[in-house]
C-alpha cells in the first residue's frame, strides 16, 4: 500500500507521453481483460471435479495470481521503468476481478458497490491515475517529495523478495506433497502462459508487450488465496500449499 504505489508513480514520471506509448497501454489493457475472462472459464472447467473446498481455492488461484507483488518487480527488473508502467496498466483488470469474481468464489456473493469502492480506492489504481496525469501534463513532483517517492519505490524488489522468502520458509516437506497442487501448478505456471504466448504471437504486438503478457500470466498463486480461504473457512491448509508450491516452482519456470 505504500512501496508499490510509490514505485508505480516513479515509473510513470520516467515515461514519455507520445502516441505510441498510449497504443501500448491500450493493447496490454485489452489483452489483460481477455486473459482474465479466459482464466475464469479455464478454472471452472479444469477443476470442476474437485471437492467444493478445493474447487473454490483452485478457481480463485486461477483467476488471481501474484502478478502484482512478484510480477511488478520482475517486470521492472527485465524491462525497466517502461515495463513497470505497462505491468501496472495490465494489472488494472486483475484487481477488478480480484474484488468481484474472485471474492464471489469464496463468499458466494459480490456486492457491486463495495467492489467499485475497493477498486477505485486501491492505492495502486490511484497511483496509476496520478502517474498518467503527471506523465501527460509533464508536471514534476515537488523536489522533496520526488526524492522520497523514488527512494521508497526503490524498496519494491527487495521487500517483495523478503516476503516471498518468508512464505517459502513455512514449507513442511512431510505433509506438503499433493498431486492436485502439482496439477494446479502446471496449469498456472506452464499451460496458461503457453496459451497466452501462442495467442499473442499471432497479434501485431511489440516484443515488450508480448514478453510482459506472458511473464505476468506465468506468476504463481496470489497470497490472498490462503488469506481468503482462512477468512471464509474453505480448506486454508490446501490453499497455503497452492501458494507455497507454485511460488517455489515459479523460480525455475
Amino acid at each position: 500500500y505504500v512501496i508499490l504505489p510509490c514505485n508505480i508513480i516513479h515509473a510513470f514520471t520516467e515515461g514519455t507521453a507520445d502516441g505510441s506509448v498510449f497504443v501500448q497501454y491500450l493493447e496490454i489493457l485489452l489483452i489483460s481483460i481477455g486473459i482474465q475472462v479466459f482464466c475464469v472459464i479455464y478454472g471452472k472447467v479444469m477443476f470442476r471435479k474437485e471437492p467444493e473446498g478445493r474447487y473454490k481455492c483452485l478457481q480463485y488461484g486461477t483467476i488471481y495470481s501474484n502478478e502484482a507483488f512478484i510480477g511488478n518487480p520482475i517486470a521492472e527488473g527485465i524491462y525497466g521503468a517502461e515495463g513497470l508502467v505497462l505491468a501496472s496498466v495490465y494489472l488494472i483488470p486483475q484487481r477488478i476481478m480480484m474484488w468481484s469474481s474472485g471474492l464471489a468464489v469464496f463468499s458466494g456473493t459480490s456486492d457491486k458497490k463495495k467492489t467499485l469502492k475497493k477498486v477505485m480506492t486501491h492505492p495502486c489504481i490511484l497511483a496509476c491515475v496520478l502517474g498518467i496525469i503527471l506523465m501527460v501534463t509533464g508536471l514534476p513532483l515537488p523536489l522533496g517529495l520526488d526524492g522520497a517517492v523514488t527512494a521508497v519505490g526503490n524498496c519494491n524488489t527487495a521487500m517483495s523478495m523478503m516476503v516471498i522468502g518468508m512464505i517459502l520458509a513455512d514449507i513442511d516437506l512431510k505433509d506438503f506433497w499433493d498431486w492436485t497442487v502439482v496439477k494446479y501448478t502446471v496449469h498456472r505456471l506452464v499451460i496458461i502462459p503457453a496459451v497466452v504466448y501462442l495467442v499473442c504471437r499471432m497479434l501485431p504486438l511489440s516484443k515488450t508487450v508480448l514478453g510482459l503478457c506472458v511473464l505476468l500470466a506465468a506468476m504463481p498463486a496470489g497470497a490472498t488465496t490462503s488469506i481468503l480461504a482462512e477468512k471464509y473457512q474453505v480448506d486454508s491448509p490446501f490453499a497455503t500449499k497452492m501458494v507455497i508450491f507454485s511460488t517455489l516452482l515459479s523460480l525455475p519456470t
